[in-house]
């Protein structure tokens, strides 16, 4: 039986036997065994704040609100909601999800509309940009969207040969073998970035342990600099950065037409130029880490 991804309230794992992120654990054992259980990692303290369980509710249907529009869906319905929070968080009954729809709808955060008997919701208005993430995650859960982000690029990345193969087929193997795997590697720094900047925004979240994400956030962090020490920071300026980010704090906007058409070209091109640097840095990583395995082993 699989694990679901993310913990509940009591830290107790749940078990699944629909597990709906699969891809997360495929990626984590390909590119960073080592800290995939502290990215799909959430803990909260809402059983020792009883009298705030309703906020918490509320925060995560407003995340899931924030995922679905930020993918281009303006208005969902009931079950949409249902759905979509299950995949995420510890199942609730359909009555407590229709509850708090209505209490946002009666406070005029959320829109409401009628098409025969389907029922719609839509956020009322547009979410903030460019607002400080303790305010914003006082409002929104950002797990939803970022892992809605990580799930776009870790398709990528799970496919890297097929789309490159189809993209260059007047490569020869071995000039392809070498695109394929500095490609992947690009690909697994922005995935493990997506997940280190929604770990120091749970950290903002008054229902987390902060403590707890904040010693996530710095495993994270080792891991991303073990694969990047030695790159030139050019690569990861500009483009690739704002890949690991959400548009609500500056990340470009991976669904918008001319960017979601050009963004794997435009990601190639930079795989492409900083060749030598990737098959270094690449070079660099798996000695070290070769060499911590073999110390474990001595000792």
């Amino acid at each position: 039986m699989e694990r679901q991804i993310i913990e509940n309230p009591k830290s107790e794992i749940v078990e699944m036997k629909d597990f709906k992120f699969k891809f997360l654990d495929k990626f984590f054992e390909d590119y960073s065994p080592e800290i995939g259980y502290y990215c799909q990692y959430q803990e909260d303290i809402t059983k020792a704040q009883l009298m705030k369980t309703g906020l918490l509710q509320e925060k995560r249907i407003l995340g899931i609100f924030l995922k679905t529009y930020l993918e281009g869906m303006s208005k969902i319905t009931t079950r949409d909601v249902i759905t979509e929070y299950k995949n995420y968080f510890e199942k609730v009954a359909r009555s407590t999800i229709s509850l708090y729809l209505n209490i946002l709808n009666k406070e005029s955060v959320l829109g409401k509309e009628k098409n025969g008997r389907v029922v719609y919701y839509n956020i009322f208005e547009n979410p903030p940009r460019n607002i400080n993430p303790f305010w914003f995650t006082r409002i929104f859960c950002i797990i939803p969207v970022y892992f809605s982000r990580a799930k776009h690029f870790i398709n990528l990345y799970l496919n890297t040969k097929e789309y490159i193969q189809q993209s260059f087929e007047k490569f020869d193997d071995e000039d392809k073998d070498i695109l394929i795997q500095n490609f992947k590697f690009v690909l697994g720094l922005i995935i493990l970035k997506i997940f280190k900047n929604r770990i120091h925004k749970c950290g903002f979240c008054q229902f987390s342990k902060k403590k707890k994400y904040a010693e996530f956030e710095n495993l994270i962090d080792l891991a991303i600099k073990d694969r990047s020490d030695v790159l030139s920071k050019d690569i990861f300026n500009g483009l690739i950065q704002k890949c690991s980010e959400i548009p609500v704090f500056n990340g470009i906007d991976i669904n918008s037409g001319i960017i979601k058409e050009n963004l794997f070209e435009e990601l190639l091109r930079i795989t492409n130029i900083n060749q030598k640097d990737l098959i270094f840095q690449r070079e660099v990583f798996y000695r070290r880490r070769n060499l911590r395995l073999k110390h474990k082993e001595i000792f």
